[in-house]
């Protein structure tokens, strides 16, 4: 009972909270402390497996993929404002208000007391007596949960879907479209080198060198170019090259010595 009184109150504020917080990821973060608090109750109840399955598919699983796809996606505060349907706000109001009400009529209902009956409940084994009930008693409320969830799913999808209005490109296509940028806009034809090909430290930060020694100005990201984080590939071709020579001359020991690179010399 100490774990009720000291998570429910909790629990209560994050519910609140994910109502009245304009940030999808606040708001995410708040589901967080409601799902690991509801976990806790579950193995203070002496119910482990509701409690690994909380914990791993509930906030580690559905709650991680729902931060992805706002981090991937992005939503914008003004986003939560605009309404598209019409009565979607006082329709949201009135089921709130009946939900408070049934939740008020339920409280009043109840008898607190110590929790009785989690020893015959657990006799045969947490996860066995919890499929019997699913499987028996409850059969009915677990498919259609399962059929809600399905239907779920597939309104997602259909939401999602969008219609392709152009046709689909075809391979010649594209090649045709890059060699016309290389000629009009001088792209590179294919993708652009990475970071530290051909020097002696294959690093995000150190410019990939061209045939001739070179760096190749496309290989560093320009943020690291703006910030003067991009490290020297002068150097780098010099040690590529004594590289190469012990290599045909059979000697595989590394040159003495550490490479030099200049900080905050642009690529």
């Amino acid at each position: 009972m100490t774990a009720f009184w000291v998570l429910a109150p909790l629990m209560v504020a994050a519910a609140l909270g994910i109502l009245f917080v304009r940030k999808a990821v606040h708001a995410a973060l708040l589901l967080a402390t409601v799902m690991i608090s509801l976990a806790v109750l579950y193995a203070v109840l002496e119910a482990p497996f509701l409690f690994a399955v909380q914990i791993i598919v509930y906030t580690g699983a559905i709650l991680m993929l729902f931060l992805f796809v706002v981090m991937l996606v992005g939503v914008d505060a003004s986003d939560s404002l605009v309404e598209t349907i019409r009565g979607q706000r006082a329709s949201a109001w009135a089921v709130g208000l009946g939900f408070v009400v049934l939740l008020v009529v339920g409280f009043a209902q109840l008898s607190f007391g110590a929790a009785v009956g989690l020893e015959e409940a657990n006799d045969p084994g947490n996860v066995e007596g919890l499929a019997g009930l699913m499987l028996s008693r409850y059969v009915i409320a677990f498919e259609a949960t399962a059929a809600l969830l399905i239907t779920a799913a597939v309104g997602a999808m259909v939401l999602a879907h969008r219609e392709r209005l152009d046709p689909k490109r075809s391979q010649a296509e594209v090649a045709a479209d890059r060699v016309r940028a290389l000629t009009e806009e001088d792209k590179p034809l294919g993708s652009l080198p990475a970071p530290g090909v051909y020097a002696r430290h294959n690093a995000v930060d150190t410019p990939a060198l061209l045939p001739d020694g070179s760096p190749a100005p496309s290989s560093v990201s320009r943020v690291l170019a703006a910030r003067g984080n991009v490290g020297s590939a002068a150097d780098a071709a010099d040690d590529v090259s004594d590289l190469l020579g012990r290599e045909d001359r059979g000697d595989r020991t590394p040159p003495d010595g550490p490479v030099d690179h200049e900080d905050g010399e642009d690529a």
